[in-house]
């Protein structure tokens, strides 16, 4: 067990007192929490290049503790009878759900018929996490100590934009890569 590895596992652990949070009415709190989960992302891919202690876990742990804090964050941010004054669209955290079940099938796929063992992030699923975690913030800060509405609109539609384009990217790319595999 590396420090990076536990930093990740710490991170989950923050998901149940995040949500506690959230659901009682405690926003700067969540906000605070969600702000300590990515200061601990940072601080393990630090901790892992800078002290060499990159580990297989470690690649599974990092993005699992990333996915399971946001899609918290986005079902949490859906729940209207919390008493939150801006929640999300229930269909944005479906559209986020099914595009990263899309991108684990493809990578499943390429491995099982075409023996591909490494489906590296896209630069347009790194532009999609960046502004799915940018709208998250933007949202808590909006539920802590409000933010200008018309921004998270906007911001709103740069995610759905960013997640479907991602998404189909992502398939073109399993697609591109079994036809390789084949020729």
């Amino acid at each position: 067990m590396t420090v990076a590895n536990f930093l990740s596992i710490l991170r989950m652990g923050l998901i149940p007192f995040f949500l506690m949070a959230m659901v009682y009415g405690h926003y700067i709190l969540g906000l605070m929490i969600f702000a300590g989960a990515g200061v601990t992302d940072a601080l393990d891919g630090l901790i892992a290049r800078f002290f060499n202690q990159k580990t297989s876990l470690g690649a599974f742990l990092d993005p699992m503790a990333d996915k399971l804090m946001l899609t918290s964050t986005y079902i949490a941010l859906t729940l209207q009878n919390i008493g939150l004054p801006y929640t999300i669209p229930v269909w944005l955290p479906i559209l986020t759900i099914c595009r990263d079940v899309v991108i684990v099938l493809m990578a499943l796929l390429l491995y099982l018929q075409s023996d591909v063992t490494k489906f590296p992030p896209s630069w347009q699923g790194k532009f999609t996490t960046f502004f799915q975690i940018a709208f998250a913030v933007a949202c808590l800060i909006k539920n802590a100590y409000g933010f200008p509405e018309a921004f998270l609109e906007v911001l709103l539609w740069v995610v759905v934009f960013f997640t479907a384009y991602s998404g189909l990217h992502y398939l073109w790319r399993a697609k591109s890569l079994i036809g390789a595999s084949e020729a």
